[in-house]
């Protein structure tokens, strides 16, 4: 018996790595959520109520976002009826990340009746995540974060600096 044939493998092609995390799919496979992206967020978000979207973020090197993907379903499930939820693929997310001024993987998008209210990054303890998620509930529609640059219209009457 040669050598060479106990040491011939089968030889494999990769397995591809899935666009998003398993237990980010599983909230819109499993627990009533709804994928959105950048062409169908506004749409879902005129529905009404409280909306609050996943952006989980790069697994690999923000694994917390798994975290946020598990206690998500308990959060809604420990404020009965104030909110829906949305997913987002991986690869849509940072368009919508832009969009809604969040620099930090992963953060949860509080939307209500079609606006912008806040965003809550991060995975928190049980209770600072509970009282943080309440509070973003009552909290006032405002507008996204921009770029850090305020418009200032030009001065008619001269007084302008140029």
């Amino acid at each position: 018996m040669s050598t060479e044939s106990l040491l011939s493998l089968p030889v494999q092609a990769p397995q591809s790595v899935p666009d998003t995390a398993p237990l980010v799919s599983r909230l819109a496979e499993s627990c009533g959520a709804t994928w959105v992206d950048a062409d169908t967020i506004d749409a879902w978000a005129a529905l009404g109520g409280d909306r609050v979207v996943l952006l989980a973020g790069d697994p690999v090197r923000h694994p917390e976002g798994l975290d946020v993907a598990v206690v998500l379903p308990e959060l809604q499930r420990s404020l009965p009826g104030r909110f829906e939820v949305g997913v987002v693929r991986r690869h849509e997310e940072e368009a919508l990340a832009r969009r809604f001024g969040s620099h930090r993987w992963p953060t949860l998008l509080f939307l209500r009746d079609g606006q912008y209210v806040t965003t809550l990054p991060g995975m928190h303890d049980w209770e600072v995540f509970l009282r943080k998620t309440e509070e973003a509930l009552a909290a006032p529609v405002s507008r996204p974060p921009g770029i850090g640059i305020p418009l200032v219209a030009a001065a008619t009457n001269g007084d302008g600096c140029h």
